[in-house]
């Protein structure tokens, strides 16, 4: 997803999330609700958490240096994960707080009616953000369902946005019925147990986001059909006996660094080799402009199954060889060679 985009949908989330939080606040102050409290510290959370992000995409784009051989895209996606755990510790943790005091002691809410424009004006400023969030969303969607589309992203802040602008909505529609349930049946409790709900709903999202922001922070591949591309552009070289490994990982959305382990031709020159090589970094930059780095390692496939075996007896990852051991007469140099 373009950068250009994302920031697009937290700015118009941040303007949207402080109207609101401020509205609010002071609707909560003049009529002594406790699930409008709530909702207002709801939305500063959420303001804050889209200042978190526009921070993350800044430091993300620094460039490389000698500290940071690989660049800084990572911060996105550990201020992403910093974003899910905020909603659920000041979030949810205040507003179920808040919910419990007023079922324990329960008081009236006076003035409802200011509660209910509250309500209305902040949940259509919610509706405006949560569509610009949707439509960028779904612009990368594809034919994916949602639930895959999210699972797959590697861009945390379309999907953290619109994930905080639902919970928002449903949130209002809460404090809204709490409200409205209060004042029909008398029973002052149902505004704390509004406030409780939104706390659970709150929860439940930053589970959601702290679930799929943890994959990207530790280290995601990029998706199969890029491998698989990158798998026929390799193997379309002439001078490539077969591929022996890809691995990837995604740095950041638009930030990928590729490992390729590539048994030649035994014959080949090494200068034969080195221009192979290239050629095909080429190839793979101009197809995939995301990937940054590319690393590739010339090794004969007995060698390069030997390294992997080794590479399991120690704990390390199993089922990432590619191709197939046909046609390997167990020739050739074990050199390696890197490109990027």
């Amino acid at each position: 997803m373009a950068a250009h985009g994302s920031k697009t949908v937290i700015y118009a989330a941040l303007a949207g999330n402080f109207l609101i939080a401020v509205t609010k606040f002071g609707a909560a102050a003049f009529t002594g609700s406790s699930a409008m409290l709530s909702e207002g510290i709801h939305s500063l959370v959420d303001t804050g958490n889209q200042g978190l992000l526009l921070y993350g995409m800044k430091n993300a784009s620094q460039p490389a240096d000698e500290e940071h051989p690989f660049g800084y895209g990572v911060e996105l996606y550990f201020w992403a994960f910093v974003v899910a755990i905020l909603i659920f510790a000041v979030g949810s943790g205040v507003s179920i707080y808040e919910g419990i005091s007023k079922v324990l002691e329960p008081h009236p809410v006076s003035n409802p009616l200011v509660n209910f424009i509250v309500l209305g004006l902040a949940f259509a400023f919610e509706a405006v953000a949560w569509w610009v969030a949707l439509r960028e969303f779904r612009s990368t969607k594809g034919k994916r369902s949602y639930i895959e589309a999210v699972h797959e992203s590697k861009d945390p802040t379309v999907f953290t946005v619109l994930f905080e602008d639902s919970a928002a909505m449903l949130g209002l529609l809460v404090a809204f019925l709490g409200l409205v349930g209060m004042q029909y049946t008398g029973w002052l409790w149902l505004d704390g147990a509004a406030s409780i709900v939104i706390g659970i709903i709150l929860a439940g999202t930053a589970f959601l986001l702290a679930f799929e922001t943890k994959g990207l922070l530790i280290g995601e591949a990029a998706d199969p059909q890029t491998v698989a591309a990158i798998e026929r552009i390799v193997e379309a070289n002439p001078t490539v006996e077969q591929v022996n490994e890809i691995r990837t990982l995604h740095r950041g959305p638009n930030d990928v660094l590729l490992a390729l382990s590539v048994d030649f031709e035994n014959t080949l020159t090494v200068g034969k080799v080195e221009e192979a090589v290239y050629a095909m970094e080429i190839a793979i930059r101009e197809a995939f402009p995301v990937i940054r780095r590319v690393f590739i390692e010339v090794q004969a496939r007995q060698h390069h199954e030997k390294m992997l075996a080794a590479e399991l007896a120690e704990g390390g990852i199993e089922g990432m060889t590619l191709g197939t051991p046909e046609g390997d007469d167990g020739a050739g140099e074990d050199g390696s060679n890197a490109a990027g």
